[in-house]
C-alpha cells in the first residue's frame, strides 16, 4: 500500500510548512482571512460528514480508526456492564416498593391479634363480684338459744367477699306432739346477699367455728373447725358443710371440751398443723389434754391429765410460741398459767423423740415454773378475766394483755416482765386493740360497767398504759365487744353499741330503747358517728374486709324480745362502713370536750377511707 500526503497549504493558507522556507507574512494575511471563511463554512453546512468536508476533502485515516475502536469498546462495555445494573435497579426497586405493603399488613396483623385477645379476656375471664349489697338483713327465725359465739368470716364460695358462718339453736315443729323441739344448725350466709349457702345439723350446742389458718386439710378445699359444747369436734368442708372427719368422742374419757380446740405445730409428722383441746373430768381438779391429728381426726398418743385447782373463770387455752421458736399451751382458771407442748407431748407419746416443732425451749420462761406444779409455770394469779396475745412494739413475740377483775396488765412476752398496770375495775368486755396514736403502738379501747345503766368508754396508750380519751354513755342491753378495723392510713376506727344521751323528760317516756351503733376516728376524738341503730338487743358482732374495694363491713346479730310464750326472732345484718359513713352517718359531738369541729375536713376524710385487713397489714 502506498502512503498519501496530503497538502496542508491547500487546507490551511498561510500555515507554516516544514518545507516551506522563510515566514512571509503577506501570505500569512491572507491565509487568516481563508481561515475565517473556512470555519465559516463549516458553520454553515454542518461540518464535516462521512468522512469527507464540506469541500468534498476526505478525513484522516486515524481519526477514522481512532472513532471505529472507541465505539467499539463503548459497544462491549455497555454490553458486559448495563444488564447487571439494571438488574440490581429493578430489584432494589421492587424490594423498596414492597416495605409499605408488608409494613401495613404487619401493623393490621397485630391489631386483629389485639382485638381477639381483648374478646377472649371480656368473654372468658370472669370479672371479680362487686359488693352491690351496702345493708341486708336475713331472719333465721324462732330460736330457743342465742349465739355462743361471734360470727366467723370467711369465704366459702369463692368469690371474694368473707361470707358469714354461725350456729343457733332453731325451734322444730313436731308433726305428732305439736310442739317445738331444739335444733342446732351451723348455717352460712353469703357476705354478698345473705342468701344461705349451706346449712348443717348437729347434735349439741357450738362454742366455736373457725376456718381461718386452717392448713391442715388434705385437698385444696378450704375447711372449718367445729367444736361442740360437750363432745362434737368435726372438720368441716367450707364449701358445703359436710364433714371431713368426725372425732370419736369415746377418746375423753367422760370428760367435756372445755373450750374450742386450737391449733398446734405438725407433733406426728405428717407436716400438716395438728390440734389441742382441753376436757374436764366429773371429779373437780381433774382436767386433761388431747392431741388430735389434724389431717385424720385421730388421737395422738393417749391424754394427758392434771390436777389443779379450777375454782374461777375459764381462761381458754391458746398456743403461744416464744422469741426463741418454743412452744406453750396459755390457759387458766381465774389465774394464767402456761405448759409446754413439748412436755405434752412426752407424756401423750412416752418418749422425748420431739418433731421438730418441739426442738426448742425457752429459758426465761422456764425461770418462772410453780415449785408446787412442776408441769405448770405460773404466769399471773388474781382474778384474771381474759387473756390476749398482742402485738409487741420491739420484739418479734407477742405480749400479753391480761384483764382482771381491777384492771389492765401488759406483761413483755419475752420474759414475763411487767410493761405496765391500769386500775379500772369492772372491765366487761375484752380490749379491743386498735391503733389511735401515731406512734404505731397498740393502743385499746376498753368498756367498764359505770353503775347499773351506764358504762364508761376509754382508750388506752399501749405505751405507757395511761388513759387517753374516755366519755361515758347509757347502756341498757347485755355486753357487747368492741371492735376496730384499720385503715389505709395506718389508724384505726373503732366502733361500739351504747344507747344515746337524752333528757331527763324523754328518758322516762315509756318507749323501746334505741341501741346505736358509734364510731370513734382518732383524727377527731371529738365526735362520735352514729352510723345505725335497732330496738333489739345486739348479741354477736363482726367486722370483715372487702379487699378488692377496700371497704369493711360490720356483721350484727341481734334477737327480738322474748316472752314465756313467744321465743324471740334471730336476726343477721350487714352494713359497709363506707356506705354508711358517706350517705347515713350523724355527728354525736361529745358534750364534755370544747374542741370545735371541722364537719368540712372530717365529711373530706370520710369521703377517702379505706380499711384493710389487719392480720395482713401488721
Amino acid at each position: 500500500m502506498g502512503s498519501k500526503s496530503y497538502c496542508y497549504t491547500c487546507l490551511f493558507p498561510g500555515k507554516k510548512s516544514p518545507d516551506l522556507g522563510e515566514y512571509d507574512p503577506l501570505t500569512q494575511a491572507d491565509s487568516d482571512e481563508s481561515e475565517d471563511d473556512l470555519v465559516l463554512n463549516l458553520q454553515k453546512n454542518g461540518g464535516i460528514k462521512n468522512g469527507k468536508s464540506s469541500l468534498g476533502e476526505v478525513q484522516d485515516v486515524d481519526s477514522d480508526m481512532e472513532t471505529s475502536i472507541a465505539k467499539q469498546h463503548l459497544s462491549e462495555g455497555m454490553t458486559e456492564e448495563y444488564p447487571s445494573e439494571m438488574n440490581n435497579g429493578l430489584e432494589q426497586k421492587t424490594a423498596s416498593s414492597l416495605m409499605p405493603y408488608l409494613r401495613t399488613a404487619i401493623f393490621l396483623l397485630t391489631v386483629v391479634i389485639s382485638m381477639i385477645l381483648v374478646l377472649v379476656c371480656a368473654f372468658l375471664i370472669p370479672c371479680p363480684p362487686r359488693d352491690l349489697h351496702n345493708t341486708w338483713i336475713h331472719n333465721l327465725g324462732q330460736v330457743a338459744d342465742g349465739v355462743l359465739f361471734p360470727p366467723e368470716l370467711f369465704d366459702v364460695n369463692n368469690d371474694g367477699l368473707p361470707d358469714v358462718l354461725l350456729s343457733f339453736t332453731a325451734l322444730k315443729n313436731a308433726s305428732v306432739l305439736g310442739v317445738s323441739t331444739p335444733w342446732v344448725t351451723i348455717m352460712a350466709l353469703s357476705g354478698m346477699n345473705g342468701s344461705i349457702l349451706w346449712s348443717s345439723h348437729v347434735k349439741e350446742e357450738i362454742l366455736g367455728v373457725q376456718c381461718k389458718n386452717l392448713d391442715f386439710a388434705f385437698s385444696a378445699e378450704p375447711v372449718c373447725l367445729v367444736s361442740g359444747t360437750s363432745t362434737f369436734l368435726s372438720l368441716l368442708s367450707a364449701s358445703s358443710g359436710k364433714p371431713v372427719w368426725t372425732f370419736d368422742s369415746s377418746h375423753f374419757s367422760n370428760g367435756i371440751l372445755a373450750a374450742p380446740a386450737v391449733i398446734i405445730p405438725d407433733v406426728d409428722g405428717d407436716r400438716i398443723s395438728d390440734l389441742m383441746v382441753l376436757t374436764l373430768g366429773k371429779t373437780q381438779p381433774e382436767l386433761s389434754f388431747i392431741l388430735i391429728s389434724g389431717k385424720t381426726g385421730n388421737p395422738v398418743g393417749g391424754p394427758v391429765k392434771y390436777s389443779i385447782n379450777r375454782s374461777g373463770k375459764l381462761i381458754d387455752p391458746q398456743t403461744y410460741i416464744t422469741c426463741h421458736g418454743a412452744v406453750y399451751i396459755l390457759f387458766g382458771f381465774g389465774r394464767v398459767y402456761a405448759v409446754a407442748l413439748r412436755d405434752i407431748f412426752a407424756q401423750a407419746r412416752n418418749h422425748d423423740n420431739f418433731p421438730p416443732g418441739l426442738q426448742h425451749e425457752e429459758p426465761e420462761w422456764e425461770k418462772h415454773r410453780s415449785i408446787n406444779l412442776l408441769e405448770f409455770i405460773d404466769i399471773y394469779s388474781g382474778g384474771v378475766v381474759f387473756l390476749q396475745a398482742v402485738k409487741s412494739p420491739d420484739s418479734n413475740c407477742s405480749d400479753l394483755l391480761i384483764t382482771t377483775e381491777d384492771g389492765l396488765t401488759l406483761l413483755r412476752g419475752q420474759d414475763l416482765e411487767l410493761r405496765w398496770t391500769l386500775e379500772q375495775p369492772d372491765i366487761d368486755s375484752q380490749p379491743c386493740p386498735g391503733y389511735f396514736n401515731d406512734d404505731q403502738t397498740l393502743d385499746f379501747m376498753l368498756q367498764a360497767q359505770h353503775g347499773n345503766v351506764s358504762k364508761k368508754i376509754l382508750v388506752v396508750d399501749g405505751k405507757l398504759g395511761l388513759p387517753i380519751w374516755n366519755y361515758e354513755l347509757p347502756y341498757h342491753m347485755r355486753k357487747s365487744d368492741a371492735l376496730s378495723v384499720l385503715t389505709l392510713d395506718k389508724k384505726s376506727v373503732f366502733l361500739f353499741w351504747a344507747n344515746e344521751k337524752q333528757s331527763l323528760f324523754k328518758s322516762l317516756e315509756p318507749r323501746p330503747r334505741i341501741h346505736h351503733l358509734y364510731l370513734l376516728h382518732p383524727t377527731f376524738p371529738s365526735v362520735l358517728l352514729d352510723l345505725s341503730n335497732t330496738t333489739d338487743p345486739v348479741i354477736a358482732s363482726s367486722i370483715g374486709i372487702n379487699d378488692l374495694q377496700k371497704d369493711a363491713f360490720y356483721i350484727t346479730v341481734t334477737r327480738s324480745p322474748t316472752s314465756e310464750h313467744q321465743p324471740g326472732v334471730l336476726s343477721v345484718r350487714k352494713l359497709r362502713l363506707r356506705w354508711a359513713l358517706m350517705t347515713q352517718s350523724r355527728d354525736v359531738p361529745l358534750k364534755d370536750t370544747n374542741a370545735k369541729i371541722n364537719h368540712g375536713e372530717l365529711r373530706r376524710i370520710l369521703s377517702r377511707i379505706k380499711f384493710i385487713d389487719f392480720a395482713q397489714k401488721f
